[in-house]
Parts: structure tokens; C-alpha cells; sequence
């Protein structure tokens, strides 16, 4: 009996695992290969694990997020929502338009020694200002892509509510970008100034 009941345990163990790898096939092929190649490109990383949040949005990630943090994905795009449709917006309010991706951190702290999981990104616009760091600039977060809407951040072990503050503000421009482009045109460019939140 014992043995008959071990030899049933690695089968559901194996039709799990095989249920897994099925569902993660299913997200991969649902994501365009060139977003993943931007990625890649952008955070010198590879996005093995692909889930989703519990309301649906699209993950990728460099090791299997945790419920907190996936918890945290879904609380930033609720707040970003509410706060978008108090301004009457419309388009892109569903969690299932957002792919995120979620790189290896560059940095743990910032220059004043808190906290602050960063990814080191080209410095583009930012080049020759106070952010560059030698043709880099270190972000919380960074747009990857409007059309399908996707951006990345670095990996938290702690302080969720950060990871929140990130989906919202980043967000913030492509929910921008579709409904109120002469404002997403004044705030997409933080190298003149400016930050988050944009929408109170």
C-alpha cells in the first residue's frame, strides 16, 4: 500500500508539473518574442518564468515571483485604475493589457543607503544630467513597450508597497499615452523635470 500510494503522489506531482509547464507555454506564446527581446536587451536578462497575477496581468520574471509580490502587482494596478477613471479615462483599465516584467536588481540601495531595488538602463535623454552614471541612469521601473503595454522593474525582497508605487507610476504613461496624449507628451520625458504621481 505504501508504495502504491508514493507511486500516485509522483504522478499528481508529475501531471502538476506538466499542467505548470503547459500554463507557463500558454502566457509565453501570448507574449510577443520581440517584447521579450527588448527586455532582454534592455536588463541583459533571461524571463524563464512566465505566470500572472491573481486579476490577470502578464508576468515574466528571472525566478518565480512571490504571492507578496504578485499581490503588489495587482494593488498598484488597482490604485493606477481608480485613479485613472476619476479623470474620465477609458482605455486600457483591464489587468489583462499589461505584461511586466521583473529583471535581477542592478543595485539594492540607493546613493543614500536606503532600500531602493533598481535596473541600470542607457541613459538616453538622461546623458550629461544629475542622473547619469557613465551613459546609465539607475530606475525603479521603466516603459518597455505602448502596443502591448508592458514595463519592468527589479526584484524586492521586502517593502512591497514599493513594488505598488512602481506598476502605478509607470502605468501612468501608457494609461496617459491612450487617453490624454498632450499630457503623456509633457510628462513621458523626466529629464526636464517633473515625476510621480502625474494623476492625483
Amino acid at each position: 500500500m505504501r508504495s502504491h500510494k508514493s507511486i500516485r503522489g509522483v504522478t499528481v506531482l508529475l501531471a502538476f508539473g506538466a499542467l505548470l509547464s503547459f500554463s507557463s507555454a500558454l502566457y509565453a506564446q501570448r507574449t510577443n518574442p520581440r517584447l521579450i527581446a527588448r527586455a532582454e536587451q534592455i536588463t541583459g536578462d533571461r524571463f524563464p518564468v512566465t505566470t500572472s497575477t491573481r486579476m490577470g496581468v502578464t508576468v515574466l520574471a528571472v525566478k518565480t515571483p512571490s504571492p507578496e509580490v504578485l499581490a503588489a502587482i495587482d494593488k498598484g494596478f488597482d490604485e493606477l485604475f481608480a485613479v485613472a477613471r476619476r479623470h474620465g479615462y477609458r482605455n486600457r483599465l483591464n489587468f489583462g493589457d499589461y505584461t511586466v516584467f521583473i529583471a535581477r536588481a542592478d543595485r539594492n540601495k540607493d546613493s543614500t543607503g536606503q532600500y531602493s531595488p533598481d535596473i541600470a538602463v542607457p541613459a538616453g535623454q538622461y546623458a550629461g544630467g544629475y542622473y547619469d552614471q557613465g551613459g546609465f541612469i539607475y530606475a525603479a521601473g521603466m516603459v518597455l513597450a505602448y502596443n502591448p503595454s508592458a514595463f519592468v522593474f527589479a526584484e524586492h525582497e521586502r517593502d512591497f508597497t514599493r513594488i505598488s508605487n512602481v506598476v502605478r507610476y509607470e502605468g501612468e504613461h501608457i494609461i496617459l499615452y491612450y487617453n490624454d496624449r498632450p499630457l503623456y507628451e509633457k510628462t513621458a520625458d523626466h529629464s526636464k523635470g517633473g515625476g510621480h504621481p502625474i494623476l492625483q
